[in-house]
């Protein structure tokens, strides 16, 4: 692989590892994150049955997203894009973008909307990370291997 694409692909699988490590705490954890708790103004134990379900299964799907994006585009990063087939490389900052920017716009949205300080940055950086592989990569040009 050229540097560059080595560059790229750096970016990329730390986006991914990130990703499948949040989305297990997500999916793993037995309650709502501190933040939610600023949110809403109440603990867990405060919170009634039903809302608890509600919130753990958004959770889950929440994690289960990070998850599934991390693999993904570590799948995509070892095979197509060190492979250096166009499709591949343009697919995973994709991928990225099709996750982190609305996830990023939720968060933002929790932030103004509540006295929450949710933690915006992680996915601001994941998406400066998506730009700086795929400007290193520059996918959009036919590959040079």
């Amino acid at each position: 692989m050229p540097l560059r694409r080595k560059i790229a692909a750096t970016f990329y699988i730390i986006n991914s590892v990130v990703s499948v490590c949040l989305g297990s705490l997500y999916l793993f954890r037995g309650s709502f994150m501190p933040y939610h708790a600023d949110a809403l103004g109440r603990r867990w134990a405060d919170v009634e049955p039903a809302l608890q379900t509600l919130l753990g299964a958004l959770m889950d799907v929440a994690g289960a997203g990070w998850v599934g994006i991390g693999v993904a585009t570590l799948v995509l990063v070892a095979i197509p894009m060190r492979r250096g087939e166009q499709w591949g490389r343009l697919l995973i900052p994709a991928l990225f973008f099709i996750f982190y920017v609305p996830t990023l716009w939720a968060t933002l949205a929790v932030m103004n909307g509540t006295p929450a300080t949710p933690p915006w940055y992680g996915n601001a950086t994941a998406c400066l990370a998506t730009v700086a592989g795929m400007l290193a990569d520059a996918p959009w040009q036919p590959p040079s291997n």
